[in-house]
């Protein structure tokens, strides 16, 4: 059943296509002039009014939006926070589990292992364990008394769905750790992590490829103590980034840029419950967060995950940087889609690839939303 869309302005690896058509039944069959277009039999089509159509956004570190999130007991939670994404223009995404008791992290783990298979809003790519591996020093917005050494025996039964682990890895010798994960192809991300430089790059030869909302929950960047963000910085590991304007400065976000380049940057919203809902109390892995002018805090001020959303990120990065919409959309995209090795599949609009797709406008509200070729939002 061949759809197509028509009148848009088509972001691809290459540029921006005016005049073209996108074909596509639950994959792209093919971008082509619109002039060709009366070659083929396509039964439905859908008016781009003009709007910008891009591959979907994917958010590989996101713990909950609508009222829900993912360490909830309830089983619906997973498929209200899917369809809230839509709204966002994300078509895919990794629940973020949070530092809670390994029964909780247990049922979370099933509850997304479930979901990747009957998925119904933006799809479920697997988990990013974020905790309980961490330092209790940097732990941010985590529950401390459910803080332990990396131990795969712990999570054996779930190396199945979890494809991002977030450590400290100085907390013990976790070489070994790093590395079976690694072999099973698991992305380890250094994060909420007191480690020195010299920690860092030891993790990083064993396999770390990835840092977590790079510098947050972590030492400052010193210059006669580089830290992890300085072994980040001085390697090839790829950066997550909450570009909300409160978790980072905007000229440290163009800072990173300019170290790492646009290959190694991915820009993440670490949503929590109250994104999209606005100001209250809400709670996070068990805490009490408040949420007051677009800030997210525990009670002690500490800054608790975000109510930032994907699109406004990458317009937030844009406006800060300077970066064009082409190049900017890669960081929501192409990026996330290599370091978790889907990029066969999702990242950019190519013949073969699923129709993950989302119509915006200038300003990067989102219009509609596409998943497998089937229109799941519209504004």
């Amino acid at each position: 059943m061949m759809k197509a869309i028509v009148n848009s302005r088509i972001i691809t690896l290459q540029g921006i296509l005016y005049n073209h058509v996108v074909l596509f039944e639950e994959r792209i069959k093919g971008i082509i002039p619109e002039t060709e277009v009366g070659k083929f039999a396509v039964v439905e089509w859908f008016d781009g009014q003009g709007q910008y159509l891009s591959p979907g956004f994917i958010d590989i570190h996101v713990h909950g939006c609508n009222g829900f999130d993912t360490m909830d007991e309830d089983k619906r939670a997973l498929a209200i926070i899917s369809n809230g994404l839509l709204q966002t223009g994300v078509t895919s995404f990794m629940p973020t589990t949070m530092t809670m008791s390994f029964e909780r992290l247990e049922r979370a783990m099933e509850h997304i292992r479930q979901a990747m298979k009957a998925g119904s809003g933006a799809q479920v790519l697997g988990c990013h364990l974020e905790g309980p591996f961490i330092h209790e020093k940097y732990k941010g917005a985590q529950d401390k008394q459910y803080i332990t050494v990396p131990d795969i025996t712990k999570i054996q039964s779930y190396l199945d769905c979890i494809k991002i682990i977030t450590i400290a890895p100085e907390i013990s010798d976790s070489k070994e750790f790093i590395q079976t994960c690694v072999e099973k192809g698991i992305v380890i991300s250094i994060g909420h992590s007191s480690a020195t430089y010299e920690q860092g790059m030891e993790a990083i030869r064993s396999g770390a490829s990835h840092m977590t909302h790079t510098f947050n929950a972590l030492p400052p960047l010193h210059h006669r103590f580089p830290g992890a963000i300085g072994a980040a910085m001085d390697s090839g590991v790829t950066c997550e980034l909450i570009a909300d304007n409160l978790h980072v400065h905007p000229a440290m976000q163009r800072i990173l840029l300019k170290v790492k380049g646009l290959a190694k940057m991915i820009l993440i919203t670490d949503g929590m419950r109250a994104s999209l809902l606005g100001d209250g109390e809400y709670d996070l892995g068990g805490q009490n967060v408040i949420v007051k002018d677009g800030e997210a805090r525990l009670v002690d001020g500490v800054i608790a995950g975000s109510i930032l959303t994907l699109n406004k990120a990458v317009r937030n990065f844009m406006e800060n940087t300077g970066l064009g919409l082409v190049e900017a959309i890669q960081l929501v995209t192409l990026n996330p889609a290599r370091q978790i090795k889907v990029d066969q599949d999702k990242g950019s609009l190519e013949a073969g690839k699923e129709a993950d797709m989302v119509l915006f406008h200038d300003d990067l509200e989102i219009y509609a939303t596409f998943v497998k070729g089937n229109l799941l939002f519209r504004r």
